[in-house]
This record gives structure tokens, C-alpha cells and sequence, in this order.
């Protein structure tokens, strides 16, 4: 790696519950507190497996199930299936009142269709609409590091900054910004794909159709590309690595290069700075546009821990637009891990939960009429 310095119920959208950008302690001032701690289901949709949980006011899981996510060929009732299932399951242990589903690809401005998601065979997908119509629930539908930001922002690493940037690193890179408390998705749902910043102009291919993004440099793909090239390359610096593999490049793994790293074996350790270095770069290039508080880096890559944020705060530093005049945010490591996404979801599914129940009481206050 080149281093840069070398059962039905209506589908209730945010939008008639008046969740837009307010402040979210505004929002939740407005909730009587036995709502604030109504218990709620998150999903968790990765690209190898289905997480759902019960999540409480305070952020706790306090049950979950799990499955591997159908492959991507699969038609997306399949996959709604599997939600279903899941959901149920947990509903006939709990009682729970929403649920959030965070998905791996891009959700609309509403919250309820899943425009485009790389692992699943969802194009445009009305997924809140299909849920809400199965499910005795409300629905919300929101992108999995938007989802994973919130909850760091509320329970976890960005509690107490009033606008904080999450970059989450697994396969490719994905991110989201929290400023006064709310999500900013953008205009069209879709902000927060900072692994498709432009880093190196004619870099490597990326998925996405273009050269030298981003996530090409600095996440858990580009980690094992680089491993792997080092192997062809017949160096003799990747033998111990090749090794832990068994002996085969296909062996190599991004959990295996960190092991190796932490175990102190030198190359593991070279491929990380090398990486860590890129990813304190792009930091820099969003500290220009954004200009956050504090940069919260989680993802399955960053459990590198210091082997990846030292040299992603060192190489921020150095390349940090005003460097030496102006404050400089913090770069941290979340908090909460793996279950960011499915408590982040869970939360943002509270909001709707006492517009569901008041909806309820009056469909019993009828009934009894």
C-alpha cells in the first residue's frame, strides 16, 4: 500500500411525527418518560448476518437472535422473512412497541424505502411499507451507519459533542454526521458515503465505478488487497503472515493481518499504519468540508484499536487544512462495537413508539364503544 505522504398497522413515517431537525433533546423533553423507556427491536443488516435485539431507554441489549442474511440473489421477501422471524421471536419474550431496521445501503429521505443495497437484491425497495403491513408495529428504516452514529452520539463515544462525524470501516468505508441533535442525511437521504471521496485521482478501482476512492486505501478490502499483493509479489516479508493463513493467500483475512499486528509481527503492523495513515487523511479532508467536534471511528477494521488511530491521528495532523491556527477535533474509537447499528436503530424506532400507543388506546377506546 502506497503510503499518501510518500398484523397491520399504518406505516407512521418521521415526517407526520414531526421528527425533523430539532433538537433531540427537544424531542425527547416532549416524551413522557415511561415512553423514553418503552423497550424497542433493532435489526442489524449486514452483508453476512441478521442481528435483532431488545434494546431499553438506556441503550442495553437485553436479548438478541440471529441468522445469516440470505445471499443477495435471494427475491427481498426473503429477506423480509428473516426480519419477520426474527422480530417475532423476540416480541414473544418482550414487549416491545417499534422496531428499527438499519440496512446496509442507501435509504431514502423518508425512512422508508431502501433505494440500492450492495449485499442484498434490494433496488428501490418499499421496505417500511412491507414490514408495517406484517408486523404489529410501527416501522423505521434507516441506513446502518446512521444508525450506528446515533447510537455513539447518545450512549456511546460522541455523548456530550453537539456535532460529531462516525466513519465506519468494514469492507468499504460508510459515515454519518449528528449535528444538533438530529441525523443529517441530506437532502435525499444519502449523505454520509465518505468512502467515495476521491483520494487518488486514477487510483485503484472501486466498486462504485470509480478510480481512487477512498475506502480503497483505508479499509478492511484494501487491507487484504494489499496483504495478498505482497504474497504474489513472492516477498519475503508477508512468509509469517502466509503462514497464520495456512499457507494460502485466500487465508488472509483483515482479522487475521490484525491478530498478526498484535502479536507484533512487523509487516502486520506496517499494513496498518500504512492504512491508519490514509484513513487520517480522508479524516482531514472531512474536518475541512464539516468541521466537527469529534471524529468516532468504529466498523469490524477499527477493532486494530491504536495500531489503526495513532497513526490516523498522526497523519490527520499532518495534513489538517490550517494546521497550527485552528482548533483540531478529536479522533476517538467508538464505544459500543458491533452493537451500534442494531442500538442506534432501536433508539430512532423509540421516537415513534408513543404515536403507536396513542394510536392504540384509541382503536381499544372504540372497540369499547
Amino acid at each position: 500500500m502506497t503510503s499518501p505522504h510518500s398484523t397491520q398497522r399504518p406505516a407512521v413515517l418521521p415526517t407526520l411525527l414531526g421528527l425533523g431537525p430539532r433538537s433531540a433533546d427537544r424531542r425527547r423533553r416532549s416524551l413522557p418518560a415511561a415512553v423514553l423507556r418503552l423497550p424497542t427491536i433493532g435489526v442489524d443488516i449486514g452483508g453476512t448476518k441478521v442481528v435483532a435485539g431488545v434494546v431499553d431507554g438506556e441503550g442495553r441489549v437485553l436479548d438478541r437472535v440471529r441468522t445469516e442474511t440470505p445471499h443477495r440473489s435471494k427475491s427481498p421477501k426473503v429477506v423480509e422473512d428473516v426480519i419477520v422471524d426474527l422480530v417475532l421471536r423476540l416480541a414473544d419474550r418482550h414487549d416491545v412497541h417499534a422496531v428499527g431496521v438499519g440496512a446496509a445501503g442507501w435509504v431514502d429521505a423518508d425512512r422508508s424505502r431502501v433505494l440500492f443495497a450492495p449485499h442484498l437484491n434490494w433496488r428501490d425497495e418499499p421496505l417500511q411499507e412491507a414490514l408495517s403491513e406484517r408486523l404489529r408495529f410501527p416501522v423505521v428504516v434507516e441506513n446502518d451507519a446512521n444508525a450506528a452514529a446515533w447510537a455513539e452520539w447518545r450512549f456511546g463515544a460522541g455523548r456530550g459533542e453537539d456535532h460529531m462525524v462516525m466513519i465506519t470501516l468494514g469492507t468499504g468505508i460508510g459515515g454519518a454526521v449528528v449535528r444538533d441533535g438530529h441525523v443529517d442525511r441530506g437532502k435525499y437521504g444519502l449523505a454520509g458515503e465518505f468512502g467515495h471521496m476521491q483520494v487518488v485521482p486514477g487510483g485503484h478501482r472501486c466498486p462504485c465505478g470509480n478510480r481512487g476512492c477512498w475506502e480503497q486505501y483505508s479499509s478492511g478490502n484494501a487491507l487484504v488487497r494489499e496483504a495478498r499483493g505482497l504474497v504474489a509479489e513472492e516477498s519475503p516479508v508477508v512468509q509469517q503472515l502466509l503462514a497464520r493463513a495456512g499457507g494460502t493467500p485466500e487465508g488472509i483475512t483483515g482479522p487475521l493481518v490484525t491478530e498478526a499486528a498484535r502479536e507484533g509481527d512487523a509487516t502486520a503492523v506496517e499494513l496498518l499504519y500504512e492504512m491508519g495513515t490514509w484513513l487520517g487523511v480522508g479524516i482531514a479532508n472531512l474536518a475541512a468540508a464539516l468541521d466537527p467536534g469529534r471524529f468516532v471511528v468504529g466498523g469490524g477494521v477499527s477493532e486494530a484499536g491504536d495500531l489503526l488511530i495513532v497513526p490516523a491521528r498522526e497523519a490527520f495532523r499532518r495534513t489538517l487544512t490550517g494546521r497550527g491556527f485552528r482548533p483540531e477535533a478529536g479522533i476517538v474509537h467508538a464505544a459500543l462495537g458491533n452493537e451500534a447499528g442494531l442500538v442506534g436503530a432501536a433508539d430512532l424506532a423509540r421516537q415513534v413508539a408513543r404515536r403507536f400507543r396513542t394510536i392504540k388506546r384509541r382503536r381499544v377506546e372504540r372497540a369499547g364503544s
